[in-house]
């Protein structure tokens, strides 16, 4: 019926398990017949009528090596709600995709759970008719699951050191290309025998292995992407489009050049998503009103566009980019080009970086830009700091309070009013263990191999204060990557891109322009060079613009080829 129906399993006898548990006998019924009337080649449906005996079920599946896809509970069950459920059920099969069975009513609890249990969906009762209000959205689940949940952790080792910020680079690069992995420590038994058997020690970590070719010591990150998998060379020579950069306007951009049949690649240096996929939870994009994790979004708009024939080409750095007559390519690290007709430059924002006294010392090794989802585990009963005043601060900040004994978040300004939505800043107040600090800063780290504590300074009185930590994560500033066009895109003071009227001072085109017209907006100073997304000049720095600023320079793409 769709692509998740069609990934069955070849041996039935261990089909992977959909389990439902309601304590209404016909609504139990109901929902497992509706299951089975559509899943049950290719799954196992499990039904339950209370949360304990589910969970009995799921530690007899656990004990016998059975795979879950899917857990759907309903909310209002006595003794044990759907949500306490799906609590106890993450510890067993925490890779299953958790689904809600609620009423009207409970819509606010369900929305609740999607940050306490991580819930990927909440269906209404009733769910009739099948076809419009279940099956679609459990085919989405279980394409996802098949896609990263369903895949064999153990096939790929990385052996590190906690401390260590090369393994925390290894780490960050695998989870954010959704390439599961399992993470083994170097000081524990299994890490040294595994170090052994491959004549390495403490000093070659991070060292990965994979089930084909040799161990990889500290590898870098094309040669980490080759070995699993990713590509990292475009199959052509020559494209429609060449699209920098694999954020939400970079996708947006692949999603619609590829869909109106333009050779399209997009080329990115570390990972899909960008900033935005590195997010916990985005509750104020269109069309996910119970939320959407930022790696689910951007992964969604990924496979989208290589349904449509876009390509994708991971861990290859642009340096330049070469203009040629009516060629417009770009230029590679290794020397290499690739050339196209138009060129989409949507390489995003990072992070700036912290102004603290020997932070620099502690990068990767307790002071992380980004990367709460990769680290939050290892900060269990722990207090961590989160600096930053905007929306990706907080987000970060509800994600850590799960696994943290307490978080801090720490701001700048007066008030997280001036930078921060007010939904997120009312979820953060009902939030026990995370603390607000308004008008303070970090201004020294400390510690030996890795971070211990940090000094901060309340910004209305001076006075500062030592505290202990080893986990501050930085969300502050946008600061854009640019450098690579040094000399050859116009760009502002700060670094970020010109493009259509911003590019005319006083009735002039900029230097060098050759058409006989002013710039199309998002053009750059390079006709046929367009900007999208948060690395354009005076652009919103929102998801949703961004995607749009994508779909829109595709509509300008066509214009400028008619014009050849």
């Amino acid at each position: 019926m769709t692509t998740a129906t069609t990934q069955r399993p070849e041996r039935l006898e261990r089909r992977p398990v959909l389990l439902t548990v309601d304590d209404d006998p016909s609504v139990s019924r109901s929902i497992a017949r509706d299951l089975r009337r559509n899943y049950g080649e290719g799954y196992r449906v499990v039904r339950a009528e209370s949360g304990a005996d589910a969970l009995d079920a799921l530690r007899e599946l656990a004990q016998r090596g059975d795979r879950v896809a899917l857990l759907l509970a309903d909310h209002r069950m006595p003794q044990m709600t759907g949500i306490e459920f799906l609590e106890q059920a993450m510890d067993l099969f925490p890779a299953a995709k958790r689904v809600l069975l609620t009423a009207y009513a409970d819509t606010d609890a369900a929305i609740a759970a999607i940050n306490t249990v991580d819930l990927d969906h909440y269906l209404l009762k009733p769910w009739s008719p099948p076809e419009e209000l279940l099956y679609p959205v459990v085919d989405e689940l279980l394409e996802q699951w098949h896609a990263v949940g369903d895949a064999p952790t153990e096939l790929i080792r990385v052996v590190g050191h906690r401390w260590s910020a090369r393994s925390h680079d290894v780490r960050e690069f695998l989870a954010r290309n959704g390439v599961p992995y399992q993470w083994v420590a170097a000081d524990e038994p299994e890490g040294a025998r595994l170090l052994a058997a491959c004549d390495a020690d403490a000093t070659d970590v991070p060292v990965v292995l994979t089930p084909d070719g040799p161990p990889m010591r500290s590898p870098d990150v094309t040669e980490l992407a080759e070995r699993v998998g990713l590509t990292t060379t475009p199959a052509g020579d020559f494209y429609d489009v060449v699209i920098v950069g694999a954020g939400p306007a970079g996708l947006g951009a692949a999603v619609y050049a590829a869909s109106e049949g333009l050779r399209t690649v997009v080329v990115e240096r570390q990972a899909t998503g960008g900033q935005a996929g590195q997010s916990s939870r985005i509750e104020n994009y269109l069309g996910f009103p119970d939320g959407v994790s930022g790696a689910a979004l951007t992964d969604r708009a990924r496979r989208q566009a290589v349904r449509f024939g876009a390509e994708m080409v991971t861990a290859r750095d642009v340096v330049g980019i070469e203009v040629d007559g009516p060629r417009r390519g770009v230029r590679f690290a290794d020397g290499s080009s690739l050339q196209a007709h138009c060129l989409v430059l949507a390489t995003g924002v990072q992070y700036r970086l912290l102004p603290a006294e020997r932070a620099e010392r502690f990068t990767g090794t307790g002071l992380y830009y980004g990367a709460a989802l990769t680290e939050a585990a290892a900060c269990a009963d722990e207090v961590v700091y989160v600096v930053g005043g905007a929306n990706s601060a907080g987000q970060a900040a509800v994600h850590l309070s799960r696994f943290a004994s307490r978080v801090v978040l720490l701001v700048r300004a007066e008030s997280l009013t001036q930078s921060m939505s007010s939904y997120l800043i009312d979820q953060i107040g009902q939030i026990e263990n995370i603390e607000v600090r308004t008008r303070s800063a970090i201004v020294c780290m400390d510690g030996d191999d890795h971070l211990e504590t940090i000094t901060v300074r309340d910004l209305q009185t001076g006075e500062e204060q030592a505290e202990k930590t080893s986990h501050v994560f930085v969300f502050i500033g946008a600061q854009p990557l640019t450098t690579w066009l040094d000399g050859q895109v116009a760009r502002d003071d700060r670094g970020f891109v010109l493009a259509g009227p911003d590019l005319l001072h006083g009735g002039s085109r900029p230097p060098g322009w050759t058409p006989p017209r002013d710039p199309w907006p998002l053009e750059t100073s390079v006709p046929g060079v367009f900007a999208a997304g948060d690395v354009r000049a005076a652009s919103v720095k929102r998801v949703a613009s961004a995607v749009g600023e994508g779909a829109l320079a595709v509509t300008l793409i066509h214009q400028y080829l008619e014009r050849l």
